[in-house]
């Protein structure tokens, strides 16, 4: 930034910014957007920022204390951070009961102080790293942060007048209703059928066939179609037509092409070898139909064939990305040197908490991860290498967080690869000094996960700090309610994995890894961890799936990551995102046909973003208290069971629900775009 640039609260001010309040207000906020954005993590392998929601609820609540811009400022930043650190979880933690370790009971105590300390390293260590960068990514950095701004001016339209939250508690409340109706059997939240082909008997040497009439062998299609359900409708709306298309068309090759095709030349027969012995956690198969025989088709033969994919995929994603990473890895050798310990700014604009506390944290976290890591590996050689990956990954990859959220939004940060790469340096790593089997695959999953929830606090952080840089924060104080954050969301969070994962056991699902919970990026580390420190993978299609991306490449086909993932997630839940990003498709065109000027187009926007969060976030917590009822009720016999009205509810019903959340997406946002702005500009 330019010396000219001057802050929107002005550097001597007597506002109220580190209050109590804002700190309660921050963490309540914190804990309950994480645990929304971890049904949504599991359910389609990717979390929706929390800073614009946190930011509207936050200076809706303050407004009744009558407090200022900076304290609203404040409660958005211990808010988002709940979000980043589950990202961090959802994305690793999982993979330790896909991959085995944790597979007999995912809830002990011993696991919960495990996955806690996990998470704690993880976020206090990012959110060390970027104190140590702050100044100089952000205050002396001509990076754009575009998310930043964005939070900045709904920030500064909230001290105008309305802060928006009416959609946001509107939306929560709507999409909560849609569970529960489901949980009570009034109407149904999904629909698939088999639809059988006619069999024939087919001479594969001369492709001459004889019609033997409708009997096994004969293959088929399985038809599916979108699920009543208000998150993946929100994920969908905010991520947009473009992406929602292109994980829809991974879910069109899997679903449309391959299962029907290795359906129709295996048959019941030919798969009867995962019928006799199927591997701890699959689909149930007795007694096997042809719908059953897809869904085994697809669990284990296409999802491989989709890790292949997303194998490549993040390779493909880091090496186009590779001028930016090594900008970023460059920036953060250049930046640290210029790391003064002894200057203290007399500025409160430019303050920052005290380098010899920062520096003293992080060798005090190294050493603990030393003696967490000896405990998984038994190893203390295993131990001190694990620890001095996940710290020395930890940094570059935080700055390299920090400088793509700069750059290109957080939306878009490829936190996933980064910590893939960190996953094989330490299986590598692990079978070189002789690590193996499940000590090994604990110990690299847990190094992915420090190095995961760092990266994710990182870049969630420097996008808060370039808010409060915009609107006059300071500094350290940001940084310490970043530190009261993640110790809050870090003793907490591990709760709404429990619920979903045994929830979803406990409804006749398999929890991590299955159609409710795919997990995607959990289910690619995993396989990856077992093939290079167990070794066990089914090569033979992960390699398939390689050559797969790799076509994708060749053709120029956008995202293979992410037509990768489409393929691994079940129909139903792509097919809704792709509604919700058609629908912003949709209000986009009518937009340009209407000629809305730019101040009504960014009315259009906000109202909308602001109204998918809110079916996300309400669709998810109801998702996440219907699991602990389950749970609670498995437990506790006087715990009543909730009523079901129909024995066969009406799928007709549920898509009634679907278009009315549907037609909210389009009109409401419309509505909202307000007149014209004399002299606006289209």
């Amino acid at each position: 930034m330019s010396d000219k640039f001057t802050p929107y609260v002005p550097e001597k001010t007597n506002q109220r910014e580190f209050t109590f309040l804002a700190v309660i207000l921050g963490c309540i906020m914190a804990v309950v957007l994480g645990a929304a954005n971890a049904y949504v993590g599991l359910s389609v392998g990717m979390t929706v920022a929390a800073t614009f929601p946190a930011a509207v609820v936050g200076m809706a609540v303050l407004r009744v204390f009558k407090r200022g811009i900076l304290e609203e400022n404040m409660v958005r930043t211990i808010a988002s951070v709940g979000e980043a650190l589950v990202a961090g979880a959802v994305f690793t933690m999982p993979a330790l009961v896909i991959a085995g370790p944790w597979k007999e009971e995912f809830f002990t105590w011993e696991h919960y102080f495990e996955a806690t300390a996990m998470m704690m390293v993880g976020g206090v260590l990012g959110v060390l790293f970027v104190t140590l960068l702050r100044r100089i990514m952000v205050s002396e950095s001509d990076l754009l942060f575009p998310e930043s701004v964005a939070a900045a001016e709904i920030h500064k339209a909230g001290q105008k007048g309305g802060t928006g939250a009416i959609f946001v508690f509107s939306a929560m409340a709507f999409a909560a209703l849609v569970p529960l109706l489901a949980k009570l059997k009034l109407i149904a939240t999904s629909w698939s059928r088999f639809i059988p082909f006619p069999a024939s008997k087919v001479n594969l040497l001369t492709g001459k066939g004889e019609r033997i009439g409708e009997v096994a062998g004969g293959g088929g299609a399985y038809c599916s179609a979108y699920a009543v359900n208000p998150a993946l409708l929100g994920v969908g709306y905010i991520i947009g037509p473009r992406l929602g298309s292109i994980a829809f068309s991974g879910a069109v090759l899997s679903w449309g092409l391959l299962v029907p095709l290795l359906c129709y030349f295996t048959g019941p027969a030919s798969l009867q070898q995962w019928i006799d012995k199927p591997p701890i956690g699959a689909p149930d198969t007795d007694p096997l139909t042809w719908k059953t025989m897809c869904e085994q088709v697809w669990y284990f033969i296409v999802r491989p064939i989709a890790v292949g994919g997303m194998l490549v995929g993040v390779a493909y994603t880091l090496y186009s990305m590779r001028k930016q990473l090594f900008g970023g890895i460059a920036r953060a050798v250049r930046d640290i040197t210029k790391i003064n310990v002894g200057d203290e700014a007399e500025s409160r604009l430019d303050k920052d908490l005290n380098f010899k506390y920062i520096f003293a944290g992080i060798g005090i976290l190294i050493i603990a991860m030393v003696a967490l890591y000896n405990y998984f590996t038994q190893s203390l050689a295993g131990a001190v290498i694990s620890a001095l990956v996940m710290a020395v990954a930890g940094f570059f990859f935080a700055a390299v967080a920090g400088y793509l959220v700069g750059l290109i939004g957080s939306s878009n940060n490829p936190i996933s690869g980064l910590t893939i790469s960190t996953l094989l340096v330490a299986a590598l790593l692990m079978v070189a000094i002789g690590v193996k089997g499940e000590e090994g695959v604990l110990a690299v999953l847990a190094v992915a996960a420090v190095v995961c929830c760092s990266c994710g606090v990182a870049g969630d952080m420097l996008q808060d700090l370039k808010v409060g840089h915009i609107l006059g924060g300071t500094p350290w104080k940001m940084e310490l309610g970043e530190l009261i954050g993640v110790a809050c969301a870090a003793a907490v969070l591990f709760f709404p994995l429990v619920m979903l994962h045994e929830g979803d056991i406990a409804e006749g699902g398999i929890g991590f890894g299955g159609k409710e919970l795919s997990a995607p990026q959990a289910g690619l580390m995993a396989m990856l961890t077992k093939g290079i420190v167990a070794g066990q993978m089914a090569w033979p299609l992960v390699i398939t799936g390689m050559f797969l991306g790799l076509a994708f490449i060749l053709i120029g086909a956008p995202s293979p990551m992410l037509i990768a993932v489409g393929m691994y997630l079940p129909f139903s839940v792509t097919f809704t995102i792709f509604i919700g990003g058609a629908l912003k498709w949709i209000v986009t065109i009518v937009q340009k046909r209407r000629r809305l000027d730019k101040a009504q187009v960014q009315r259009v926007e906000n109202t909308g973003i602001l109204l998918a969060s809110g079916l996300i976030a309400g669709g998810a917590l109801m998702k996440l208290a219907l699991a602990g009822h389950v749970i609670l009720k498995d437990k506790f016999d006087w715990i009543p069971s909730l009523p079901e009205y129909f024995e066969e509810p009406s799928f007709l019903a549920g898509s009634a629900v679907f278009v009315i959340m549907a037609l909210v997406l389009y009109f409401i946002p419309l509505k909202k775009a307000g007149d014209p702005e004399p002299g606006g500009s289209v």
